[in-house]
């Protein structure tokens, strides 16, 4: 299929690596799967699984039979049944492993899975690639048309089936659109047949790629596969800020790398007590200000004296409360937070201004000598 950097060729395969969609170093390889099981035989008498993994454009796979029993290998370009006509896709995945897939994708092995039919000729190859050159062009030329129309929609991706004889336009949308008439002026105007599909955000992301904040590509265009609903109380959980800017991704919406982590907070703060629990002890009541997961810390100030933060352990809340408890509070807070450890109540910082210099990977410049002319003056 081809990276981005490398291109494809007229053959399908890869103009700069020749790996043919195999390299593992670029997006040859996104939204792949490690076959684990590819060194290991099958028990006698067991026959391999029919059932190969074709992926196409932009991520987008499919489960497909090969009841001709064809010798396939990963990376083979094969053509494939289509509602009309055929695709041209790669094998992306063989033997046991799709059927843990299968399961995984809860896809049933039943008579609606469409078959292989051939590995793609060179003719079938050549018509494939042309149909992907012109999608770029049919793709600012349907905006226009959308725009002309006024229709509240933003056409995000184009692509053609393997035969040509299909383009599929992928479109978001805030609310539903009549797209009649676009369907007719696409017909006429692209000489092909014409199917609109509306996806999410996260899906437009996901198929046009980009880089996060993080520097890295988008998970959703490199790895992730399946797309779990993200809450704020995600952000709350991590003590992040609710800065729409920060927590937002490429699509607008929420972060995915925000549930990465938050199993291990909630885990975490399993041993903390409840934040909207109040300190009653004989110099006054306490509220919670603060609490840090990474030390096991948390901060109180009395209700009456805000701006005096004391630092206690999660150990020495649970005294607090117990203590109330059982009738018989403590005196304050200031003889708990007094038995930190020094570190831990006074930090040492050292001034590192001034140690580093910015020149110092430059190379020394040679010393030019005097004028001659200066030396006798």
């Amino acid at each position: 299929m081809g990276c981005g950097n490398c291109a494809s060729g007229k053959d399908g395969k890869p103009k700069g690596c020749k790996s043919n969609g195999n390299c593992g170093t670029d997006g040859c390889n996104n939204l792949t799967v490690f076959n684990w099981l590819s060194n290991m035989s099958l028990p006698s008498g067991q026959k391999e699984f029919d059932i190969v993994e074709i992926r196409y454009k932009n991520g987008r796979k499919g489960f497909y039979k090969n009841t001709d029993k064809l010798s396939l290998q990963i990376g083979d370009i094969v053509a494939t049944e289509a509602d009309a006509g055929h695709d041209i896709g790669a094998v992306t995945l063989m033997g046991e492993l799709v059927r843990v897939q299968m399961k995984k994708k809860r896809v049933k092995d039943n008579h609606e899975i469409k078959k292989v039919y051939r590995k793609a000729s060179q003719k079938d190859i050549d018509v494939w690639q042309t149909a992907r050159q012109r999608e770029d062009a049919i793709k600012t030329k349907a905006r226009e048309i959308a725009i002309r129309l006024n229709l509240r929609m933003k056409i995000s991706d184009i692509e053609f089936q393997g035969d040509a004889s299909k383009a599929t336009f992928y479109y978001t949308a805030e609310k539903r659109v009549d797209f009649r008439q676009l369907i007719k002026e696409f017909a006429y105007e692209f000489k092909t047949r014409v199917e609109m599909k509306q996806i999410g955000l996260r899906e437009e992301a996901s198929r046009l790629g980009g880089i996060g904040s993080c520097g890295r590509e988008l998970c959703c265009s490199t790895w992730l596969t399946d797309f779990r609903s993200v809450s704020t109380s995600a952000a709350r959980y991590q003590q992040l800020s609710l800065n729409p800017q920060k927590l937002a991704g490429q699509c607008g919406k929420l972060k995915c790398c925000l549930n990465y982590e938050l199993d291990s907070y909630l885990d975490a703060l399993k041993d903390f007590p409840k934040k909207n629990v109040k300190l009653k002890t004989k110099k006054g009541t306490a509220i919670c200000q603060k609490i840090d997961i990474f030390k096991g810390s948390l901060w109180y100030a009395y209700e009456n004296k805000g701006m005096d933060w004391h630092e206690l352990t999660t150990e020495q809340v649970k005294k607090i409360i117990k203590a109330e408890k059982e009738a018989k509070p403590v005196t304050g807070l200031e003889n708990f937070s007094a038995k930190l450890e020094p570190e831990s109540k006074t930090k040492n910082f050292e001034n590192v201004v001034g140690q580093d210099s910015l020149t110092r990977f430059d190379r020394p410049g040679k010393k030019r000598k005097k004028n001659k002319k200066q030396n006798h003056a």
